[in-house]
């Protein structure tokens, strides 16, 4: 244990580097708006562009370590997350942050699974559990910390200090992993699927730019059209080839597994309804409310006490009772909550925001965890290795359409709220509207969850593939938190 003390202290610096630089930017949003005269529906690219940017190198994190090492590639990473995050912080456009953004997920998508692997290699087998318990640290305390770091620097500095706190971090990360960090010894690379690298970002990110601009503008427009034309023909395309190809970027014969897609769709339906939501509750307390960075990360602090809360609770119940009663009771506060925040006003007191943030998080970790867990679980045995890249790289792609059509929705919203206005009134009111609206709709996303959650059943026992023996390791489900 004293030999992967120091090499787990890389791996974990890396990563909350990494996680906590996913939760500052939903704290400022709006001092992007501000800062550089841009909308929301620009804006939310920087949070959209860094997750399809992590979706698409987190499938090649394996091809990578077995072709060039995981030290090599782990200080690579970490070198180029730091060097998007210095380049954030120098941003002098709306155009150049979201780039920038884009090659800090280039960089940070690779260090979670790179780094887990690492560790569970050196971790003796007696003591594995306790290792990964303390890799997931980083994943509990920084969406708490994000936001209040991120509210704090806003305030007392400025924004640019959001990305430039990396720079010291990153390079206390490289330092570390470089003197501690063994080498491992390389493996034999898959072939690599050249096709299906190049088809997965043009479908992804086509897709989520019509989902965006579909709910700004109209579902009819011809940019609108067009990329969602683009993107489904790109995303069948990609299909079909992951389908045919011996060793596919995605493998996507997984969803042969009844089970395996029933609990897919449903984290997917949950993160829809959780995920935009959750980054427009900041810039409501903001825009609306009128509350500072600073205020609103503590504010968004009872989220994410509920999910550190329940989060080990639910792992623990989940071997006594399985999925579905934890998903039911989770997804049934998320609805409630999101239920209560569609009814808030400009006279809404703070604790009837605070109670719902709680109630939030408390279902988020009690359903999230036994969610991944039961997924992982429904996989054919002798994919399983290949599970945690593709609900790893689909949730963030999942994440970042959440965010665009919600943000777009809003925009949609505000619009036609300012149009019934009278003379005189507040236009404050139509902002209110809107985000009532779009949390409603978040909500109907949850209760849609909820009732998914009743046809939850144990995964069958499937048979070993020839020649794979019963002793898989199974991923972390922690490892398909996303970031």
């Amino acid at each position: 244990m004293r030999a992967i003390i120091a090499p787990l202290m890389a791996v974990i610096v890396g990563m909350i580097m990494v996680i906590l630089d996913s939760t500052v930017v939903n704290v400022a949003l709006s001092k992007f708006e501000e800062e550089f005269g841009s909308s929301l529906n620009t804006i939310q690219w920087t949070f959209t562009g860094y997750t399809l940017a992590l979706s698409a190198v987190i499938p090649l994190a394996g091809w990578m370590t077995d072709k060039f090492g995981p030290k090599r590639i782990f200080m690579i990473t970490i070198a180029l997350f730091t060097l998007g995050s210095a380049l954030c912080a120098a941003a002098q456009t709306i155009d150049q942050l979201i780039i920038f953004r884009v090659i800090q997920g280039l960089g940070g998508g690779m260090v979670m699974p790179i780094g887990i692997a690492m560790i569970f290699r050196l971790a003796p087998p007696e003591r594995r559990g306790s290792v990964m318990g303390m890799l997931g640290i980083p994943m509990l305390m920084a969406p708490a910390l994000g936001p209040v770091l991120s509210g704090w620097l806003i305030e007392n500095a400025t924004w640019h200090w959001i990305f430039l706190i990396n720079v010291p971090i990153g390079i206390v990360a490289l330092f570390v992993g470089a003197k501690y960090l063994p080498k491992f010894p390389q493996g034999k690379p898959p072939a690599l699927d050249m096709i299906g690298m190049i088809l997965a970002p043009i479908a992804f990110s086509s897709i989520a730019y019509g989902v965006s601009e579909g709910g700004r503008n109209s579902w009819s427009a011809d940019q609108t059209v067009i990329a969602l034309a683009v993107g489904g023909l790109a995303l069948l395309l990609f299909v079909l080839v992951e389908l045919r190809h011996r060793q596919p970027l995605l493998e996507l014969r997984v969803f042969r597994s009844s089970d395996f897609t029933r609990g897919v769709l449903l984290t997917w339906t949950v993160q829809i309804a959780l995920f935009g939501a959750m980054i427009l509750v900041p810039v409501y307390l903001q825009n609306v409310m009128q509350y500072s960075a600073f205020e609103t990360g503590l504010i968004m602090l009872p989220q994410a006490i509920g999910s550190m809360i329940f989060m080990p609770i639910g792992g623990r119940l989940f071997d006594k009772i399985g999925a579905r009663p934890l998903a039911i009771v989770g997804l049934l506060s998320v609805s409630c909550a999101l239920y209560l925040l569609s009814g808030v006003q400009l006279d809404t007191p703070l604790i009837q925001i605070l109670i719902p943030l709680f109630m939030v998080g408390s279902g988020m970790g009690l359903s999230m965890m036994s969610l991944n867990t039961h997924v992982l679980n429904a996989a054919p045995r002798e994919l399983v290795s290949r599970v945690t890249p593709l609900t790893t790289a689909a949730q963030q792609v999942v994440s970042s359409f959440a965010v665009a059509g919600l943000t777009g929705f809003l925009t949609t919203r505000t619009g036609d709220h300012m149009k019934l206005l009278g003379q005189g009134e507040n236009p404050l009111e139509a902002m209110v509207s809107a985000f009532d609206d779009t949390f409603l709709l978040s909500m109907s996303l949850a209760f849609v969850g909820f009732a998914l959650a009743f046809f939850l059943r144990k995964p069958k026992v499937t048979p070993t593939a020839a020649g794979t023996g019963s002793g898989i390791d199974k991923p972390d489900p922690a490892a398909m938190m996303g970031h």
